[in-house]
């Protein structure tokens, strides 16, 4: 992998962990990290130069994690609707996991954050990206993770509507 090549923004309020993911990034290769403490500055950030990969904080002041994805897949000027979104954050509850899936994330990682968690991240969205979709109410990538070998038709759940 060449880390070296990669240009990824860290969006986070809290400082001191911008500078821990920094540094992180930074062990691994990475040259090329631009910081936003909040989504409304990450925007302005990837208006100003490509970006290959966000990395963002859910609960930020005034504009979210959550927010930003939802402006990044769906706004008409969008920076980059197709960019890869990390989501980290300690809100793990499976509503919270749930919203960022609905808003079109790639991945997802628990605080507290390791360099083999973001390695790990970082590694799936370049080696085994997946195929973004639109649907009504949804833009983003595939949130089906796998193909079931076993599945021989169009629709993959008892409760939806069949043609």
């Amino acid at each position: 992998m060449r880390f070296e090549l990669l240009k990824i923004l860290l969006v986070d309020d809290n400082p001191h962990m911008r500078m821990l993911l920094m540094e992180i990034l930074r062990a691994i290769g990475v040259t090329e990290v631009y910081e936003a403490a909040d989504g409304a500055q990450a925007l302005q950030v990837m208006r100003a130069r490509p970006v290959d990969i966000v990395m963002t904080d859910l609960a930020m002041e005034p504009l979210d994690g959550i927010d930003l994805l939802r402006l990044l897949r769906n706004s008409p000027d969008s920076p980059d609707p197709l960019c890869p979104v990390i989501m980290i954050t300690g809100h793990t509850t499976q509503k919270r996991v749930a919203e960022a899936r609905d808003a079109g994330v790639n991945e997802f990682l628990a605080k507290p954050v390791t360099a083999r968690g973001i390695i790990d991240r970082i590694t799936r969205i370049i080696q085994t990206p997946r195929p973004y979709v639109k649907a009504d109410g949804y833009f983003g990538p595939d949130r089906r993770r796998r193909a079931d070998p076993g599945h021989s038709g169009p629709w993959r759940r008892s409760m939806d509507a069949r043609a």
